[in-house]
């Protein structure tokens, strides 16, 4: 039987990027000088676990069946952006105007780890497209082995059902010089260039 202390640093570990040593750091940060900040931490950590789950319509995380962006009659439901996480559709929010609604796969199809389109809810998906209000599929899967296998197969489903595919552009960054981007970059941009207007 290990002793609590030694259980909550175990417990820390479950985060992401943290080992022993930064584990054992942060238990005796909050034992030492954070009791309160601690004692916060684990209430509001219980209630997260206990009352967050996924929207019934997009899959991201929400406390009510159904999430704000799906719930908002100002969001235009003939465009719906696929993205892997929930980290992904705050990062579509925050840095582009996109009014449309989202479909958050929770991960990405990778078949050695058995993530496949159960897991990720795609007949949920097939079944939004099939409804007749969707017109575009926006693919932002991440420019990976599996989300290019992923964006390939959404792309397939979205056809099926009469639905543009699109994908995000990838390659050279703004403001990056072409000597510094790495050569799987500077090759995709290469390939998938596009005309000058």
């Amino acid at each position: 039987m290990s002793s609590l202390l030694e259980q909550l640093i175990e417990a820390l570990r479950v985060l992401p990027g943290v080992g022993a040593k930064s584990a054992q750091r942060m238990a005796y940060h909050l034992l030492e000088r954070e009791r309160a900040g601690g004692q916060r931490l684990a209430e509001v950590l219980a209630a997260a676990m206990e009352r967050i789950g996924h929207c019934e319509r997009c899959r991201d995380f929400s406390e009510s069946p159904l999430c704000a962006t799906c719930a908002s009659p100002s969001r235009d439901a003939h465009l719906l952006c696929v993205v892997e996480t929930p980290a992904d559709r705050l990062a579509i929010e925050q840095a582009t105007g996109y009014r449309g609604l989202y479909f958050v796969l929770q991960g990405r199809l990778s078949p050695l780890d058995g993530i496949g389109p159960r897991e990720l809810g795609l007949d949920r998906l097939a079944a939004r497209l099939a409804g007749g209000e969707v017109q575009e599929l926006i693919v932002a899967t991440n420019p990976t082995v599996e989300g290019e296998a992923t964006a390939h197969y959404l792309a397939q489903l979205a056809r099926q059902h009469g639905v543009r595919p699109s994908r995000p552009a990838h390659g050279v960054p703004l403001g990056g010089e072409l000597e510094y981007v790495d050569r799987g970059t500077l090759s995709h941009a290469f390939g998938s260039r596009s005309e000058m207007v």
